[in-house]
């Protein structure tokens, strides 16, 4: 299973995670492009080091919303979304082709993320914006039991997607991620490492509840914006390493 993060997301002087710390142990960076969070610089530094360790770049687009990090959602009409999405991945993709690089997939951000995962017609935007994209470029959306149909509605489009999973978070007994304001969103380390050691073993997590739920997924997602989330994050490459 490949390893995924966000990054990028410091903006000017305001610095936002430990991206040099994290960038060796992950496989895929999140990039972003402008509209939650990142800069022209930031972009740039964060292609750099992606191109460093070797690590596949993936577009982290959002609604326009930077002053609340993209974790509001927007009622944007269709065109206003993919129009959205296009400005972000093409400033992103243009600076990695500046540089001898290129962008291979996109994982929309925040509440874009969230509603696209709750919402059919903000989905069917998504799979729209990125299959008239120039060029193909995969999406990344989180692994749930209504991953058949999302599937189908990706193979309709023309769009080929990535599933995710989290490391970092609890999971509601709907298969959705457990809310941050409710208690025991984020899990112990213990925790943490129990849940991505299932996912590797079995493909299921354990719900708030105690439910399992099967998963299927291609890519764990993994924070590190903390040196306490970098450590998590060395201990979960080990055990993806040895599993």
């Amino acid at each position: 299973m490949l390893l995924n993060c966000d990054l990028g997301e410091s903006f000017d002087s305001w610095a936002m995670g430990v991206d040099t710390a994290v960038m060796p142990h992950i496989d895929q960076a999140n990039i972003a492009c402008g509209f939650h969070a990142g800069d022209p610089l930031t972009m740039r530094r964060t292609l750099a080091l992606a191109a460093e360790h070797g690590v596949a770049i993936g577009a982290h687009p959002a609604y326009p919303d930077l002053v609340g990090f993209g974790r509001r959602s927007m009622k944007l009409s269709h065109d206003e979304i993919s129009a959205t999405l296009h400005y972000q991945v093409a400033a992103l993709e243009g600076m990695a082709q500046s540089m001898g690089l290129a962008l291979t997939y996109v994982k929309p951000h925040g509440a874009l993320y969230h509603d696209m995962m709750g919402n059919i017609e903000v989905r069917a935007a998504i799979l729209q914006a990125v299959a008239d994209f120039h060029r193909p470029l995969k999406l990344m959306v989180q692994a749930t039991d209504q991953a058949d149909i999302h599937t189908r509605e990706a193979n309709a489009a023309g769009v080929q997607l990535l599933f995710e999973a989290f490391a970092d978070r609890c999971y509601d007994d709907d298969g959705s991620l457990l809310h941050r304001s409710q208690p025991g969103a984020v899990p112990s380390r213990e925790r943490m490492l129990a849940q991505v050691t299932q996912l590797l073993r079995d493909n299921s997590v354990t719900t708030v509840s105690g439910n399992i739920i099967d998963l299927q997924a291609d890519t764990l997602c993994v924070h590190g914006d903390n040196p306490e989330g970098v450590h998590s994050i060395e201990a979960i490459r080990a055990l993806v390493d040895n599993g």
